[in-house]
């Protein structure tokens, strides 16, 4: 295991086709990570923007790689200051006591972002948390 890989894990009161329209729905993302222009659909390119009113305000961006509803989702993930250098994100959902176990590994931040990784890594690692916060408000049952 890379020291700079990103390891998020959440439960969550909800099934995971729940689940899984919150991390594949164009609407539902804006609701906790970003808008997006799309939603989320295996083998296409993904843009999130800063501004649901302005598709030219890219946040974050790459290719849906795989899409295994409602158990798993990896895509390409890349942000202004990885200056086009690709990362990993991948999704597991898995059924846990009535609710689903969410578990996020964000890989290739250390490779991608060189001598600026530990400032990058900071940033999504606290940018995932607040994201994942955001999620538990929202997601029920």
């Amino acid at each position: 295991m890379s020291t700079t890989t990103i390891h998020k894990t959440i439960f969550l009161a909800a099934n995971r086709e729940t689940v899984w329209e919150y991390l594949t729905d164009k609407d539902k993302l804006g609701e906790w990570f970003h808008p997006a222009a799309e939603s989320l659909v295996e083998g296409k390119p993904y843009v999130l923007l800063s501004d649901a009113r302005d598709s030219s305000s890219k946040m974050c961006w790459g290719d849906v790689l795989t899409a295994n509803k409602p158990s798993s989702l990896v895509y390409s993930f890349t942000v202004k200051p990885l200056d086009g250098a690709m990362t990993t994100v991948s999704w597991t959902l898995e059924e846990a006591a009535g609710g689903t176990r969410v578990t996020l590994v964000h890989e290739g931040v250390g490779e991608a972002a060189g001598e600026a990784a530990l400032g990058l890594l900071s940033a999504l690692d606290k940018g995932w948390d607040e994201h994942f916060s955001k999620l538990r408000g929202l997601v029920v049952a």
